[in-house]
């Protein structure tokens, strides 16, 4: 697991639980999922994470502003975040699924990467369609031309609807295929596992006793 995600106000709890696991705190910020909110109240959500001791900050992008083409308003807002956050790790959620084209995933996933972000995220998981292989691929493709353009590589997370395990694999596959071998690290590619998190678990009890198990035996969301 590369980082359990809270909201600001646990992440100081989220910190002293996970001390010396190598377990990252992530904190979801920004007026999330929204992302309806002053700048002022949204910088404001991204210092108590970060002086609650987040290592990670998640930002959501203003979708009005997109949508109405205020492109520089959201590169700029990104930057703010950016400074704000520290040493604390930043990624940024697009929420795709109301990007309405892939042009449009293609172009936030750019407006993200120029603004400074460390990973980029297809969504808060709040919105249908959240993760989909599409828009993964086109997200996959945005790092692979950022890191050739910049020589920066920039991660991707799957977040949102990614529940089985045979789900996961057709993601890590999209991923080798589409970016290379070094990608497939933590640091550089993540799935949103609160949903894929029982069937894993569902996984590896069938490896240990040969028989399914139902999903109350282990984690219910």
């Amino acid at each position: 697991m590369a980082a359990v995600c809270v909201y600001a106000d646990l992440v100081a709890v989220a910190v002293q639980a996970l001390a010396g696991s190598g377990v990252h705190v992530a904190s979801v910020a920004t007026a999330f999922p929204s992302g309806r909110a002053s700048l002022r109240t949204k910088l404001a959500d991204v210092a108590e994470a970060v002086s609650a001791g987040a290592d990670e900050v998640d930002m959501v992008i203003d979708r009005g502003a997109f949508l109405s083409g205020r492109y520089a308003a959201v590169l700029q807002e990104v930057r703010a975040v950016k400074a704000a956050c520290g040493d604390a790790r930043r990624q940024v959620r697009l929420e795709a699924g109301e990007l309405a084209t892939l042009d449009n995933v293609r172009r936030a996933s750019w407006l993200a990467m120029v603004g400074g972000a460390d990973f980029i995220k297809t969504s808060t998981g709040k919105v249908n369609p959240a993760s989909t292989p599409a828009t993964v691929l086109v997200m996959l493709e945005a790092v692979r031309d950022f890191a050739g353009a910049t020589g920066v590589d920039v991660g991707v997370k799957a977040a949102g609807g990614i529940r089985t395990a045979k789900d996961a694999v057709r993601y890590l596959v999209l991923v080798r295929e589409t970016v290379g071998q070094a990608w497939l690290h933590p640091d550089r590619f993540r799935f949103g596992a609160s949903s894929l998190l029982n069937d894993l678990l569902m996984q590896r009890s069938k490896q240990r006793t040969g028989a399914y198990a139902g999903p109350d035996y282990f984690t219910l969301d």
